[in-house]
């Protein structure tokens, strides 16, 4: 018995070794699975977090400023500023995972502070890139979206409201829209196609701009000659965003490969002929070339080709690009005119309607053979254009309403949100800051 049991170890081992394999399979299984870092698409969507972070404080800054008065450049500026500065904070405190979070109602993500559930060594599936990268290619996005809307309430908003305004959007406006059609929320699940912020970004910039303006009201010297301050700035800015925009469009398919760089080209192409076809219509209508124009139609032509950019060929960029160009001039020259609001840097002119137009136009063009995740009316899929739509009124009513209500609450605390009489008289850089834009 003795040597029997001595014995039992070699009987048993090929059992053990088969056992300890069953073990150790579902183990090997998950490491083989596991994403690995992908170091090109890393070092693509870093450059690419860092250009759409040089669009707020710098490039729109710029571009809002030189179209202000001179008495309220630092303010505008300031406005972008703060943007960028706070909404970075609610970005990493609570509002990514309220745009990335798990599903809640197909409307929100699950609440997590402080970014506590993310490892420096987590994989961002999509790209294989550190999820870290992630929320701060987010977050640059998050940034520039509120502070656009500032356009429509510039020359008369209180700065502390305003500060108080970027929390509260940024949490209950901007995050919600970001889960509906990134985050996997409703939209997201209808499979609308929003390649870089077509809704999430400028439909919601646009009409929060409109809605700040109307609810202000009108600066007391609307309707008289308000010129810009520095036409030059604002052309410095337009091409700092159209640098910054490469990353913006490029940017969000997280890879550097044949998607991306189409999304580079056709952006190139969008905004070139967007330029060119305003200042073509304003022309005809004004015997002008105005270096503004020239500027604005750039800007609606990136706008445009944002949601498409991933999906569309250089063809259909031409006539996105073509088409926004047109479409902004009306909406800046024509639109606001006839109703007679105060969106000062027009944010609604062109951001709202180019949005909306580049949106519907990438259910119409998107192309499968761009992107297999595309396909639109023009190559079978009629069905698209309803998707697109359904998207673009559904960010117009929510993001209408919340602003409406954060603004509200924003004035409320502020004990209003409208800058004195006096100061609005005075100029906002003087009255607010101290200082002056420019020392003449």
């Amino acid at each position: 018995m003795k040597k029997l049991s001595l014995l039992a170890p070699l009987f048993f081992a090929p059992a053990l070794l088969l056992a300890d394999e069953n073990a150790t399979a579902p183990v090997a299984a998950a490491v083989a699975a596991a994403p690995k870092l992908d170091g090109a698409n890393t070092a693509w969507v870093l450059t690419a977090t860092a250009l759409v972070m040089l669009m707020t404080p710098a490039g729109l800054a710029l571009f809002y400023g030189g179209m202000t008065r001179a008495k309220n450049l630092l303010n505008t500026i300031a406005m972008s500023f703060t943007a960028y500065a706070i909404a970075s904070l609610v970005w990493v405190l609570w509002g990514y995972s309220l745009a990335f979070g798990t599903d809640v109602g197909g409307v929100i993500g699950s609440l997590t502070l402080f970014l506590s559930d993310i490892k420096v060594t987590d994989i961002w599936a999509t790209g294989n890139i550190p999820t870290l990268l992630f929320v701060a290619f987010q977050m640059t996005f998050a940034a520039i979206t509120v502070a656009l809307a500032s356009g429509g309430a510039i020359e008369r908003l209180k700065l502390s409201t305003w500060m108080i305004f970027v929390v509260l959007w940024v949490t209950v406006v901007y995050s919600p829209i970001a889960h509906m059609v990134w985050g996997g929320g409703i939209l997201a699940k209808d499979g609308a196609l929003d390649f870089a912020g077509g809704t999430v970004v400028h439909i919601n910039a646009g009409v929060a701009g409109l809605v700040l303006a109307l609810m202000l009201g009108k600066r007391k010297d609307y309707g008289k000659a308000i010129f810009p301050s520095s036409i030059t700035l604002t052309l410095l800015g337009a091409i700092l965003l159209w640098f910054g925009w490469f990353g913006f469009n490029a940017g969000s398919e997280l890879a550097a490969d044949g998607i991306a760089a189409n999304a580079f080209l056709v952006t190139n192409t969008a905004a070139a002929i967007a330029a060119l076809s305003w200042m073509v219509v304003e022309y005809v209508v004004y015997k002008k070339y105005t270096l503004l124009g020239l500027a604005s139609g750039l800007v609606a032509g990136l706008v445009a080709i944002t949601p498409a950019a991933g999906f569309v060929d250089n063809s259909a960029a031409l006539i996105i690009g073509a088409v926004a160009g047109i479409v902004g001039f009306v909406g800046v020259n024509v639109i606001k005119k006839a109703f007679k609001y105060d969106d000062a840097l027009d944010a609604f002119g062109i951001h709202a309607l180019a949005g909306i137009w580049g949106a519907i136009a990438t259910g119409i063009f998107a192309n499968p053979a761009v992107n297999s995740l595309g396909k639109g009316l023009l190559y079978g899929n009629p069905g698209q254009v309803l998707i697109q739509v359904k998207a673009v009124v559904v960010t117009i009513v929510f993001t209408a309403i919340g602003t409406a209500v954060v603004y509200g609450i924003s004035s409320l605390v502020t004990g209003g949100g409208r800058v004195s009489a006096e100061d609005e008289s005075i100029g906002l850089d003087e009255a607010t800051h101290g200082e002056k834009g420019f020392h003449i």
